[in-house]
């Protein structure tokens, strides 16, 4: 057990390395959520209405911040998928290292690396005017919901890798499946506005339960509905990701030993 940990730490600090080393990919995943709070905050901001009213741009931030956790499937897959392209997973296969090392190390440079995003995203939020309103104790349970949604979608982005194993086609891949999970959903817009078929969908997306959940917990508008998710959204927000781990690391688990076969 205390190999694997140090194992694992030295994967970790392997991953962030390459993180501090390529600052233009941080700035390209950030550049996105930026962009949607620039445009639908101050451009589309003042036509769009939050479900028992509010600034908009305060309903937008805690989905902003979803949808960031969401989009860091591309860098996970993208890494994973470099490395096994490079050879560089088998050459790890064949040292006397933990075999678990490889893929903890990346889940937990990726936490660190949502943690650096979360606070600067965090202080741009408070640059555009959103603020927390319900205390420091609650805004911190919120981000840990945030990373907890983001250690899911790492599992998944792991999974997704050592699947496909090619870094192009993973790019293909990521944003056509990222795009709705975050447009359906009720990042953009209250699931009470829209359509009731789309709404219903929307509010049993696993986005929607951390969105709704931090909206709550930072004080922010957005919260209604008399519907099961509506009203147990802090619940959700910590069974979705739960059941995504669960689901994806398993599987990344039994495909990473099935490399060599």
């Amino acid at each position: 057990m205390t190999a694997a940990v140090v194992d694992g730490w030295t994967m970790t600090r392997r991953n962030m390395i390459h993180v501090v080393r390529a600052p233009e990919e941080l700035i390209l995943y950030f550049s996105l959520p930026i962009m949607f709070v620039l445009v639908f905050g101050y451009v589309f901001g003042s036509g769009m209405q939050v479900a028992g009213g509010g600034n908009y741009r305060e309903f937008l931030l805690p989905g902003v911040f979803v949808m960031t956790m969401l989009y860091g499937l591309g860098a996970t897959a993208t890494g994973v998928a470099m490395d096994l392209s490079r050879g560089v997973v088998d050459r790890f296969r064949s040292m006397p290292m933990a075999r678990s090392a490889l893929m903890t190390g990346r889940s937990a440079a990726d936490l660190l690396r949502a943690l650096l995003e979360m606070s600067t995203l965090l202080v741009c939020g408070l640059l555009v005017g959103w603020q927390w309103r319900q205390g420091v104790g609650k805004a911190l349970l919120a981000v840990g919901l945030l990373l907890l949604l983001r250690t899911a979608i790492t599992w998944a982005g792991i999974y997704l890798a050592l699947l496909v194993r090619n870094p192009d086609t993973v790019g293909v891949i990521v944003f056509p499946a990222a795009f709705p999970l975050s447009a359906i959903s009720n990042v953009f817009v209250s699931p009470e506005l829209m359509p009731p078929v789309i709404g219903a969908i929307s509010e049993w997306n696993p986005l929607s339960a951390t969105v709704a959940a931090t909206r709550e917990l930072f004080g922010n508008p957005g919260l209604g509905g008399d519907s099961w998710p509506a009203e147990h959204a802090l619940l959700l927000a910590v069974l979705w990701p739960v059941l995504l781990i669960a689901t994806f690391a398993p599987l990344a688990v039994r495909r990473y030993r099935r490399l060599s076969r």
